[in-house]
């Protein structure tokens, strides 16, 4: 399969009218699969009404088709078309996050997506995406839109057309590249079919910040229970990893530092992810400096494109610093501790 490009600038006005969103869109609406940027990372895009389209992106993805997708949607208005009702207080946290990094669960219609695209379960995974590229295409194509991380499954998700390029080109019918990505971490998905809403996936809005809107959340124990059925994208199977095994590490500087030399004396290339605070610290082969620890919103948005950096580098082994757990640095060590595959050493 020939995988066409198109380059949007999303800072112009009317992108709906741009011939690449209208020839992307058409594509959609034909069950193909289409590359799209989002504020989070790039989603991989198709008719979520259509088993074809949707089988079309776990094939791209080599994902399981047991883990059910998000639904993208480019008008609030959408959700009645394929949701039970809206509780109090999703219409609340609709109202003060979306468009954005925030993917609310609702009961859903039966008969009126594709099984494929939400697992079975009675439940679907939705948001509005805070990207105008994507809500041009989105609301072009005129279909709710299933779209997961554009990588194939496993790998570091992508923030920017690059990597979805690296991954899946031949394997999906187009990309639209809208520059790098905002949040770079997924959106936060919340469960709020229960009378406490659940958070499935931390990520972009923190607990702390959809707390100050609704009150009372709760963190679901499949986060740290591999065994328990997954009501979310992302809760299932390793993601984010990159080739060569990753260790989170529990420590001092000094500590770190001992752990690369003993690597080093075994003739492998190591390779450290830390932030501009300890950056000239290191002596290893690659050091990659993920933002600043004093501002965790920039170690998420470089968080992928580090463990992507990693592969470029041909490291034998990489040690990562630790985060705090809190705000944005749930969603950090979510991500690092599946790329790990819960892999720590402690001081």
């Amino acid at each position: 399969m020939n995988t066409k490009l198109w380059s949007v600038d999303k800072n112009v006005d009317n992108l709906i009218t741009y011939p690449q969103i209208k020839e992307s869109a058409d594509l959609l609406a034909k069950n193909e699969v289409i590359a799209f940027p989002t504020e989070t990372v790039y989603g991989l895009g198709g008719n979520a009404q259509s088993d074809e389209a949707v089988l079309k992106i776990f094939e791209a993805k080599g994902r399981p088709s047991d883990n059910p997708l998000i639904i993208h949607i480019g008008e609030k208005d959408q959700l009645t078309g394929f949701v039970k009702k809206v509780p109090e207080k999703a219409t609340i946290l609709m109202e003060k996050f979306w468009p954005g990094p925030l993917t609310i669960i609702f009961e859903k219609l039966d008969g009126k997506l594709s099984d494929f695209a939400t697992a079975g379960l009675s439940t679907v995974a939705v948001r509005m995406p805070d990207h105008p590229v994507a809500l041009a295409l989105i609301n072009e194509s005129k279909a709710p839109i299933a779209a997961p991380s554009a990588n194939r499954s496993g790998r570091p998700s992508p923030t920017t057309a690059g990597h979805v390029m690296e991954d899946l080109n031949g394997r999906i019918a187009g990309i639209v590249d809208g520059g790098p990505t905002g949040v770079g971490v997924e959106s936060t998905v919340l469960d709020c079919t229960s009378e406490i809403p659940v958070i499935l996936r931390p990520g972009g809005v923190t607990r702390e910040q959809i707390e100050a809107v609704i009150g009372e959340v709760k963190v679901d124990p499949a986060l740290t229970d591999s065994e328990q059925a997954p009501k979310s994208p992302g809760m299932k199977y390793t993601h984010y990893a990159p080739d060569a095994p990753l260790t989170l590490v529990k420590g001092s500087r000094e500590f770190i530092q001992q752990l690369v030399n003993k690597k080093r004396q075994e003739n492998l290339k190591v390779g450290v992810l830390t932030t501009g605070e300890n950056s000239t610290y290191y002596d290893a082969d690659y050091i990659f400096t993920c933002g600043k620890r004093s501002e965790l919103e920039t170690v998420a948005s470089h968080l992928y494109t580090a463990l992507r950096s990693f592969n470029d580098a041909g490291v034998n082994v990489i040690f990562s610093e630790m985060f705090p757990n809190e705000g944005v640095g749930q969603a950090i060590m979510n991500r690092l501790l599946k790329a790990a595959g819960q892999h720590v050493i402690e001081e």
